[in-house]
């Protein structure tokens, strides 16, 4: 658990400093990512995606995760959590932007990945 609780702290530092490609860095190249009105595929869709929100809507923000659920199955490792962002001078997250979202994790060389994230409304 404490590889994976680096790696969720590896992108939340990387979201901090507006930093897509070290965001991205932690992401398989065949990531997908869904979310309400949004699916991208690829960690190279996953970088543009982020280095747009970071240039624009995100700049200044903060991304939120707080697992609720881990379960590791060989190589592979389900989270479920609590998350959300925190725009620029926000402390709490409105709960209109509360999100329950499930990260699917691969070992891979050692090192734990991003293989697929999703999230939805809370």
């Amino acid at each position: 658990m404490t590889e994976i609780k680096a790696l969720f702290d590896r992108i939340y530092t990387a979201w901090a400093d507006n930093d897509a490609d070290a965001f991205a860095e932690v992401y398989r190249e065949d990531a997908t990512v869904t979310m309400p009105g949004v699916f991208h595929q690829g960690k190279a869709a996953v970088h543009a995606h982020m280095k747009a929100g970071f240039a624009g809507p995100l700049r200044g923000s903060r991304g939120i995760d707080e697992p609720q659920d881990t379960r590791i199955i060989g190589n592979t490792a389900i989270v479920v959590s609590k998350a959300g962002i925190l725009m620029a001078g926000e402390t709490e997250v409105p709960a209109e932007r509360e999100r329950r979202a499930t990260w699917v994790l691969s070992k891979e060389d050692g090192q734990w990945l991003v293989a697929a994230y999703s999230n939805t409304p809370a």
